[in-house]
């Protein structure tokens, strides 16, 4: 069983985070939220995996998440990171999942908006005023970098977790793009890696 302090956030938090757990299992029955093999894995496979992002961006204060789904990593960064003033904007055009993604900010008060949009619709606003993107599980890093490069180029940092073809993913974005890129090691899963992007210009 994880505990508050296996996770290192307060006791306020981790209930919070055990209210989406629960509320997830709930609504799953019914809207299909996540892939059901990852069910009886969601601390693991979702929370967990999505709370170490936070420790990489420490200093930010607005965080766009990119095709949230039912909340990994956007909801839960923003669960984790209220008590050092994040703010998360969470980007799903799914309308099922956005209900669900509305019902937990309500239950908890997470500090996060829920925009209801495609991503060309909403990255344009936050051009110069995110501190960091993510996306998880959403694209490929080069179509991933098709979409931010304007975040990118106006000092928003990239944070994208990939699986165990992250070196092959980059390898393709840097056909099309230069840019920084530190390949991290992730805590869930030993193939799986977490690419901290910056600095972008493309070759054209």
């Amino acid at each position: 069983m994880v505990t508050a302090s296996d996770l290192n956030v307060s006791r306020e938090t981790f209930d919070k985070l055990e209210l989406l757990e629960r509320e997830l299992r709930r609504w799953q029955a019914i809207k299909n939220l996540v892939g059901p093999a990852t069910l009886d894995q969601i601390w693991e496979r979702h929370i967990v995996d999505s709370l170490q992002l936070l420790n990489l961006a420490p200093d930010a204060g607005t965080w766009l998440d990119l095709g949230s789904g039912a909340g990994f990593p956007g909801l839960v960064l923003a669960i984790a990171g209220a008590e050092r003033g994040l703010n998360v904007h969470l980007v799903e055009s799914n309308s099922r999942k956005c209900a669900f993604l509305r019902h937990i900010v309500r239950l908890t008060g997470a500090p996060a908006k829920v925009h209801e949009a495609r991503l060309e619709a909403v990255l344009p606003g936050f051009i110069g005023k995110a501190d960091v993107v993510s996306a998880r599980a959403l694209a490929s890093l080069a179509m991933l970098l098709d979409w931010t490069e304007p975040l990118l180029k106006a000092g928003t940092m990239g944070l994208f977790p990939k699986g165990r073809d992250a070196e092959i993913e980059l390898t393709e974005a840097w056909k099309k793009w230069t840019f920084e890129a530190e390949i991290l090691p992730s805590q869930t899963d030993p193939e799986a890696r977490i690419l901290r992007i910056t600095s972008i210009e493309s070759h054209s």
